[in-house]
């Protein structure tokens, strides 16, 4: 067969397109665009605020579907008023209510979620999935709305202060596995993640400071404004004073979750394995796991932040007086500092796993004076045990020796 060589006009190579020999190779490149909106709302489950019902297409047209899950402590608060909701706009809600602990984020509760959404019978495109409760659930249920079908749309709801700062804004979603926190796991956006400080009244005021974890380690790493505000409101800072949303707490609550979508957007499938919002991050999943009684994720990132801090001052990015600033705000959120699981030797373990989750590198967030990040590759297991004696030191000085 004589080979063909009439000319073709000029256009773009297709994976249509027969390579010629000695191989034969295909392309392929392909984009697909993320959107979904994070809103900041007030009372969500009032039948007269169309958010919710919009969110799931019950506004719009009749005979809308929905699988609500719900986490089993918010639903002994708000069942009643959610089901209301969806009955007052003719939504036909299938329920599944699941505990939300840590001790529970496993994948056995992803396969769980997909049993129920099979039971329904959800329609792969049109019909969502809605999540009402915090980070671990939204979690659990993100990963199974990105396995089911290979993808079925949903909503999340978070109703922890953690939840509405960091783990309900971006697109990750992970469960733990054997010893190792959110190991297997999936990038998926919501379509959208509706916020109501109202849900936060009923919230333990354990899980108040858990939450400022996060939202300290924004102002430490991008927002020396918001460290500010945090200093001159902590001690006023509670389940009560955020559910009311007044001016300073809806700017706390706002600048935290803006500056952690500037982070994320340009970066949300992390292929820049550089990123800020791991501050607190390196060390806090080995404590998490090992300490007993557990730690909350926001009181293991603490106690994370508080090595960075002086991780920071042994190479001088922070002053001295910069970083008993931030130690302190950490204790003043009711976070710890130390905890005894945290040894030299446990941090190097942390480290070391750190390094392999950021391709070969340590790629350390530190502090660079408050409100700015610097990243570091070199830090070595001497530099970890003078940063722990220095936060002891810091606490033996403010709480008195043996506390």
């Amino acid at each position: 067969m004589s080979e063909i060589t009439t000319a073709r006009p000029s256009r773009l190579t297709s994976a249509f397109d027969i390579p010629r020999a000695p191989g034969l190779t295909w392309y392929v490149q392909a984009q697909q665009p993320v959107g979904y909106e994070v809103s900041l709302t007030r009372g969500l489950l009032a039948p007269a605020n169309p958010t919710l019902a919009k969110a799931v297409g019950a506004d719009s047209r009749d005979g809308v579907r929905t699988l609500v899950v719900v986490d089993r402590s918010v639903d002994e608060l708000y069942g009643t008023a959610l089901r209301a909701y969806f009955a007052a706009w003719q939504a036909e809600a299938s329920w599944l209510v699941m505990p939300g602990d840590e001790e529970t984020k496993a994948l056995e509760q992803v396969v769980e979620v997909t049993r129920a959404m099979t039971d329904m019978g959800i329609l792969r495109r049109t019909e969502r999935l809605v999540v009402v409760g915090g980070g671990v659930l939204m979690d659990v249920v993100g990963m199974a709305a990105s396995l089911y079908r290979r993808g079925a749309p949903y909503v999340r709801v978070p109703t922890t202060l953690v939840g509405q700062v960091d783990a309900g804004v971006g697109v990750k979603t992970g469960v733990n596995h054997g010893t190792h926190k959110n190991r297997l796991g999936t990038y998926f956006a919501p379509e959208a993640t509706l916020i109501d400080p109202e849900f936060l009244r009923t919230v333990p005021a354990r899980h108040i400071s858990n939450g400022l974890a996060e939202i300290i380690k924004m102002a430490l790493i991008k927002d020396a404004d918001l460290f500010r505000l945090l200093e001159e409101t902590v001690a006023h800072i509670s389940n009560d004073t955020l559910a009311d949303c007044g001016s300073d707490m809806s700017e706390v609550v706002s600048r935290a979750i803006a500056g952690m979508l500037d982070e994320l957007e340009p970066n949300l499938w992390e292929s820049v394995l550089e990123r800020s919002v791991d501050y607190g991050h390196t060390f806090s999943p080995s404590l998490e796991l090992r300490a007993d009684p557990p730690l909350l994720h926001g009181e293991a990132v603490a106690v994370d932040m508080a090595v960075c801090v002086a991780l920071a001052v042994g190479r001088q990015y922070l002053a001295e007086d910069e970083a008993h600033r931030a130690l302190a705000l950490v204790s003043a959120a009711g976070l710890p500092l130390t905890h005894p699981v945290f040894t030299p030797e446990l941090l190097q373990v942390g480290l070391a796993d750190a390094v392999k989750h950021r391709d070969g590198r340590q790629r350390l967030p530190l502090t660079d004076g408050i409100g700015s990040c610097v990243f570091v590759n070199d830090i070595t297991p001497a530099e970890l045990a003078r940063a722990l004696e220095y936060v002891h030191a810091f606490t033996e000085r403010v709480d008195g020796p043996g506390r």
